[in-house]
């Protein structure tokens, strides 16, 4: 049985969404356990008529939680008796198999790099959310946890997309692009440059560069950039797709006509917009970890939450941290070995 920790009052539905959401998730999947922590008071009300799913159940009572306003690394540190410093640590001690929250990103990050750890050879663990192109869905990694890289950063963003897309997705050979303004090898500024000749040395199927433009166009199932550019494309992304449902709504309502033709189409809106809706993914895996952590959405419903949940359940089946251990790896040794080569030695 898979035991998955939840933080019970982190997002802007909690704790009602994320305790519905445990509610659907447990129900879904007989095989699965949850820890929910937080205000315990706040959260048994919730749970009236669920006596079905109890003996799979646990409530954590925690008093403590971190908020988007607070510095989060100092934050984790001080607020010990909260959901990301103790989920994170019954993760590392193996207590649990995943943690899930839709509350602090920041928190979230620090409290899995400084409790729970970072994979050997991961440098920065990054956030990596699914979304649509047209045809399914691509990793963008990073969103938005390493503003400031390095090339070896997005060389491991690369590697860590590959495995997930591997091992969750199912995605046999996974395509994986680098984020820049020109198709060539030699555009983009200096980071861009260099960060494309390490991803052409990584055990990988690197397709080169991936202009703006072709983001949405099924060219890549993994799309490497930084941090600041993937949360600019992140939340372009979100403002343009909420921008045509609105315009689309709006005329379809125009008139008569219009509204006859809308009512004939409703049931394609709906497959459109399920097929663009981030609940149906669930979150973002914070990959290069040391443990199976997902960042839900902060406005998820409980719907988005027990998908949430069940991205995690993929990620441990899918055993993503050993792929990702394993690659990065192979990475490392393949690298000793060029630097060791008598004709870099000569």
């Amino acid at each position: 049985m898979i035991h998955i920790y939840l933080d019970a009052m982190g997002g802007d539905n909690a704790p009602g969404c994320t305790v519905n959401g445990a509610i659907e998730a447990l129900r879904n999947d007989k095989d699965l356990k949850i820890t929910l922590s937080g205000d315990e008071a706040a959260i048994k009300p919730l749970l009236t008529g669920c006596d079905d799913i109890m003996d799979r159940l646990v409530i954590e009572h925690t008093t403590e939680v971190i908020t988007n306003c607070e510095a989060p690394v100092m934050a984790v540190r001080r607020k010990r008796d909260s959901a990301q410093a103790k989920g994170m640590k019954a993760l590392r001690e193996h207590e649990v198999d995943g943690f899930v929250s839709a509350g602090s990103t920041g928190a979230t990050l620090a409290a899995g790099i400084f409790v729970l750890g970072r994979i050997d050879g991961i440098e920065r663990p990054a956030l990596a959310p699914m979304l649509p192109n047209g045809k399914d869905f691509f990793l963008l990694i990073d969103c938005g946890a390493n503003v400031d890289c390095l090339p070896q950063y997005l060389q491991q963003f690369g590697i860590m997309g590959d495995a997930y897309m591997r091992c969750v997705r199912g995605v046999k050979n996974p395509r994986v692009g680098l984020l820049n303004n020109g198709a060539e090898a030699e555009k983009g500024c200096k980071l861009t440059k260099e960060a494309y000749k390490l991803l052409e040395e990584a055990p990988i199927n690197f397709v080169g560069n991936i202009e703006g433009r072709d983001v949405t166009a099924d060219m890549a199932d993994v799309l490497v950039t930084d941090g600041f550019a993937g949360n600019v494309v992140l939340k372009f992304m979100e403002g343009v797709s909420g921008t045509l449902l609105h315009i689309i709504k709006d005329e379809m309502m125009a008139d008569t006509r219009s509204k006859i033709g809308a009512l004939l189409a409703k049931p394609a809106f709906r497959r459109v917009k399920k097929r663009m809706d981030y609940a149906e993914v669930g979150g973002a895996p914070l990959l290069g970890v040391k443990g199976a952590v997902v960042k839900a959405h902060g406005s998820s419903n409980a719907h988005a939450v027990a998908c949430a949940i069940r991205q995690c359940v993929n990620m441990i089946n899918s055993n993503v941290v050993g792929s990702i251990e394993a690659a990065v790896k192979e990475t490392l040794a393949k690298q000793q070995a060029n630097e060791t080569s008598p004709a870099n030695n000569g």
